[in-house]
């Protein structure tokens, strides 16, 4: 068999192998959730490098967040920061749940554990405004707005 039949083949089967995972990942935007994280524990399993690995750590926490399990998207976003501190989306929706657990003590009455979630998930904003200045303009106005902005 020729050199260039061989590596035809070859690009032919990977473009193939490709596609199917693409066809599979898109399980995601269209709201198959359980579909997407299996796709995404399987990718998981086979991919080896750490950037790439944070981006799937990542969305696994996306898919946790909109199915509002805030715990385990926490954890997914934490696991995608150790392998990729230089994910300023991570930092962003860690932040808007613990402002979001912030607004839900303030209605059960309770200011200080209030106050203590605000004030996490204005560390969070600082990170990930740290990480690409210009962005988050709404986080950047409420840090200023409750003097949490340094």
């Amino acid at each position: 068999m020729s050199r260039s039949r061989i590596t035809g083949n070859f690009i032919d089967k990977t473009f193939s192998i490709l596609a199917n995972i693409l066809l599979r990942m898109s399980a995601q935007s269209e709201g198959n959730y359980a579909e997407a994280l299996q796709n995404y524990y399987e990718a998981m399993r086979l991919e080896i490098d750490p950037y790439d690995r944070s981006y799937i750590l990542y969305n696994i926490g996306l898919i946790h967040t909109s199915n509002g399990e805030h715990t385990k998207a926490l954890e997914y976003y934490f696991r995608a920061l150790e392998r990729n501190p230089f994910l300023p989306q991570a930092f962003n929706n860690m932040a808007v749940i613990c402002h979001y657990r912030g607004e839900q003590a303030i209605c059960q009455g309770d200011s200080e554990i209030a106050e203590a979630w605000f004030d996490q998930a204005a560390e969070y904003w600082k990170q990930a405004i740290a990480l690409t200045p210009g962005n988050y303009i709404e986080a950047q106005n409420w840090l200023k707005i409750t003097g949490r902005f340094e």
